[in-house]
């Protein structure tokens, strides 16, 4: 009887764990997706800095102004 009892233990504690696994899995797949949006919308404010940056002629060579 107690092998059965230890062997019902461990099935229990499989399940808990696979569930937490799966859990933890549908966060990471989250976290990815959301790390790749924010790459994307860095990469578009970069490019539109950039873009703003030749409209306006601002050199990145520029001396600080004098209040620097």
């Amino acid at each position: 009887m107690e092998l059965e009892q230890r062997v019902i233990e461990l099935e229990t504690r499989l399940a808990f764990q696979d569930d937490t696994i799966t859990a933890l899995n549908d966060v990471v797949v989250e976290q990815q997706r959301v790390l790749e949006r924010l790459q994307l919308q860095i990469a578009a404010l970069a490019r539109r800095q950039e873009e703003m940056a030749g409209q306006f002629g601002i050199a990145e060579d520029e001396a600080p102004p004098p209040h620097y």
